[in-house]
């Protein structure tokens, strides 16, 4: 996808953090030496999408350069590298789907097949709707449990084409489902559960069965 295409075409007349939004940038820009602003690009980056309805308008890449003293084009370089930051507006639930390896192995492929059949529409989209955008990404680094899918901030693991249909039952009545696994499994264990030194039993020494018989 082109720079262009993930820029939105209708953008605002100004942008300006809110007074809180500030108080929080002096405290980043603040943990780096004289001459390193730069280092806070992307928590403002962040900061000014939460404060935007989840995307980053312009006139926010302008203003985050002039208090960084980095050039426009670099602030925008950082800003289209990463899938986490929409230069256009998106849906209340933004999908981010992976689908490299160990996600299609396991999957993935019903997964987006679900929310193509729920709501037509194919990375980089937004449903007819406007509440639903779903954006293909590379891994988010939860291999173990794949495949998974974003939804905003949080995680949903182990999904097939029926979870993931249920999934999306529960954020249409904005009442979404327990973040994790929707198999229940706690962390990264397996499906059946911990089975981790299960079936070792501590064995009791020579010297500490004669210490036992002589107490």
């Amino acid at each position: 996808m082109s720079i262009e295409a993930r820029i939105a075409e209708d953008q605002p007349d100004s942008f300006a953090f809110t007074a809180e939004n500030e108080a929080e940038i002096k405290r980043i820009m603040a943990k780096y030496p004289k001459g390193r602003q730069a280092s806070a690009v992307m928590p403002l980056l962040d900061m000014a999408q939460r404060q935007h309805a989840n995307w980053i308008p312009m006139k926010a890449i302008e203003l985050i350069a002039d208090k960084l003293d980095m050039a426009k084009i670099r602030v925008l370089e950082v800003a289209t590298f990463y899938t986490m930051f929409n230069l256009k507006p998106v849906g209340k639930y933004f999908l981010q789907a992976c689908t490299t390896t160990p996600c299609w192995l396991r999957g993935s492929d019903e997964m987006m097949r679900c929310i193509k059949d729920r709501y037509d529409i194919t990375s980089g989209q937004t449903s007819d709707c406007g509440r639903f955008s779903l954006l293909e990404v590379e891994c988010l680094g939860a291999c173990v449990n794949a495949p998974i899918l974003q939804v905003n901030d949080d995680f949903y693991e182990d999904l097939n084409y029926q979870t993931t249909g249920a999934l999306l039952d529960s954020l249409e009545k904005d009442a979404p489902l327990a973040v994790g696994s929707v198999l229940g499994r706690s962390g990264s264990e397996a499906s059946g559960g911990a089975t981790s030194l299960n079936t070792m039993k501590p064995k009791k020494t020579a010297k500490a069965k004669s210490g036992a018989a002589n107490a």
